[in-house]
C-alpha cells in the first residue's frame, strides 16, 4: 500500500518546500518517506497523514522514517520526530531512521536524536 498525501501549493504561501508524505509496507516494517523542509509549516502538514499511517500498521515490527527528501530541518523536526518516537515507543515498536539528507543529520546529531531514534 503506497498513500501520498499532503501534496499542494502551500510552498507558495511560506516560501518554503512543500511537505510530502507516503507511507508503505514492506514485510513487518512500515516504511514513511518525508520530502520538503521539515519545520514548522512542514510538519504541521503532514502530522495527521504520519499519525494515521503509524496507527494503521500498529502490528508492523518497526518503523523507518526515511528522510532522504528532507532538504531542511529545524527544532521542529526535532519535536515532529520526538512526537513519533513517544506514540511508537508506547505501542512496544522502535522508530529508525534511515537516509537523512546531511543538513538533517546535522540537526540530528547536534540534537542527540540517535541516541533515542538509531540511524539505519
Amino acid at each position: 500500500m503506497v498513500a501520498a498525501v499532503c501534496r499542494g501549493a502551500f510552498a507558495a504561501l511560506y516560501g518554503g518546500s512543500a511537505m510530502n508524505a507516503a507511507a508503505k509496507v514492506s514485510g513487518n516494517t512500515l516504511y514513511i518517506f518525508l520530502s520538503g523542509d521539515l519545520d514548522e509549516y512542514g510538519a504541521r502538514l503532514v502530522r495527521g497523514a504520519v499519525d494515521s499511517a503509524i496507527e494503521a500498521h500498529l502490528s508492523c515490527d518497526r518503523v523507518v522514517l526515511d528522510l532522504s527528501g528532507v532538504p531542511f530541518m529545524d527544532s521542529t523536526g526535532i519535536g515532529f520526530l520526538i512526537g513519533r518516537y513517544k506514540r511508537l515507543h508506547r505501542a512496544g515498536t522502535p522508530l529508525f531512521v534511515q537516509a537523512p539528507t546531511p543538513a538533517a543529520d546535522r540537526i540530528l546529531s547536534m540534537g542527540g536524536l540517535y541516541t533515542i531514534i538509531p540511524k539505519l
